[in-house]
């Protein structure tokens, strides 16, 4: 039976008179993959209804955030209670040191956090911290990264700028990049190029650990602690971007999935439980310098909303209670989930590469390994959109990109696998034709 989508359709375009592209946020528009995108009007657990009653197993979890599920019934209740005392206060609530405490026993580096209300927020705050800490000016991202819309950031990103195909943005002078260095992904000789040129002029390296935005990209073997001892050895700062990774491949992120210790770390997603929120975090020598005890200004109107508190305290109390059985289930089910889609394309003569980390995963259209932003882009796009709509028809919901990694949640289920993977040998017998 055809997917329904009038509703959706009428939806889209009243949203177009008023919002540029009809979205809040590029990839939603569904550029990338063709199609009306549906508009979704509730979640529960694995799945995700639309305008029109289409039901959907989605692989989105709203970009990550929702390790738990939708409407988690513990984040639920939490947002509930919250909201009852008071939405917004611009004053401090207890619930501020409640989810910090919670973050710093996960991240050992870290002695004190800051939040603020977006991960775009968190990374352009802990570069201004080490650009103060180290009073160097050059900052060191790679290739197909994305760390946020701040315009000295968006210098070769991926994410929704590689899925519209934009090299950088309108709107950035070239003066407000021209102290940014962007090098390849999994390089350790461009970055020892880079601190030979630019000695003891770098301020800091940022990097996602295991990369979300040009498609789930692993580190190479090595490739994080090199550049550990690379920035050490200069006295540059690591900036692990786990805005994505944090508490989604282990409790403690990335760092603890592979024994990594940075000096800062940039969070948001799954600490939020769903609701708009970032963080940075590390020592208190380095923490001191942001306002009101040192001279780097940062500040927000609705920082430790008390609802975003409320929300990831409840989702991180539920991992780090359950993290025993959440973490490997989520292993087990995103390795049965990937190979099997894998072993479906295979099956039907479709070029793909899958690649995964924990619940972290992309299937890229392409024959040969995925480890960059170079080999990345060589992907088959238009293999991918029809392998997307096919699947979307078949009522499962992928990131609407080439570009984007996919996420499984806590409520997922071995039904939910299995449909997906059948799903998925159906469509990749339209792909192969």
């Amino acid at each position: 039976m055809a997917r329904k989508t009038e509703a959706s359709h009428r939806l889209q375009k009243r949203a177009e008179q008023v919002i540029p592209g009809g979205v809040s946020s590029p990839v939603r528009a569904f550029r990338a993959v063709g199609g009306s995108p549906p508009f979704i009007v509730r979640g529960e657990g694995s799945r995700m209804w639309d305008a029109d009653s289409n039901e959907y197993i989605e692989y989105l979890g709203s970009w990550g955030p929702l390790i738990l599920g939708h409407a988690a019934p513990e984040v639920v209740e939490a947002i509930i209670a919250a909201a009852r005392k008071g939405t917004s206060f611009g004053a401090s609530t207890p619930a501020e040191a409640d989810l910090a405490e919670v973050i710093l026993s996960a991240f050992p580096h870290m002695q004190k956090v800051r939040f603020v209300s977006s991960g775009t927020e968190a990374t352009m705050s802990a570069i201004r911290l080490a650009r103060a800490y180290t009073k160097r000016k050059y900052v060191v991202k790679f290739e197909g990264c994305y760390h946020g819309h701040a315009d000295a950031l968006l210098v070769k990103a991926g994410s929704g700028v590689a899925t519209l195909g934009i090299p950088g943005s309108a709107g950035v002078p070239e003066e407000f990049t021209q102290f940014t260095l962007a090098l390849p992904f999994n390089n350790v000789h461009a970055v020892e190029q880079a601190f030979a040129k630019f000695k003891h002029q770098i301020a800091c390296v940022i990097v996602e650990p295991v990369v979300g935005n040009m498609g789930c990209v692993p580190p190479a073997t090595g490739y994080l602690k090199a550049l550990r001892e690379i920035t050490q050895r200069d006295g540059a700062l690591l900036i692990l971007d786990e805005v994505m990774t944090g508490f989604r491949l282990a409790f403690g992120g990335a760092q603890e999935l592979y024994g990594i210790r940075p000096d800062l770390t940039t969070l948001g997603k799954i600490i939020g439980g769903g609701l708009p929120v970032g963080a940075y975090g590390g020592p208190a020598e380095i923490m001191d310098l942001v306002a009101p005890l040192g001279a780097v200004y940062q500040a927000g109107t609705l920082s430790g909303n008390p609802l975003a508190m409320a929300a990831g305290l409840a989702t991180l109390c539920a991992l780090k209670e359950q993290r025993d059985e959440i973490y490997p289930r989520l292993e087990s089910l995103s390795a049965d989930l990937v190979l099997g889609v894998a072993a479906a394309a295979k099956d039907a003569g479709v070029p793909l590469t899958a690649n995964r980390v924990g619940s972290m995963f992309t299937w890229f259209f392409a024959p040969a390994p995925v480890t960059d932003w170079d080999s990345a882009s060589k992907s088959n796009t238009e293999s991918f959109a029809r392998f997307f709509r096919g699947m979307l028809d078949g009522g499962i919901y992928l990131p609407p990109s080439q570009f984007e990694a996919a996420f499984l949640s806590a409520a997922h289920t071995e039904e939910d696998i299995q449909q997906t993977i059948a799903a998925a040998r159906e469509v990749f017998a339209t792909v192969a034709a």
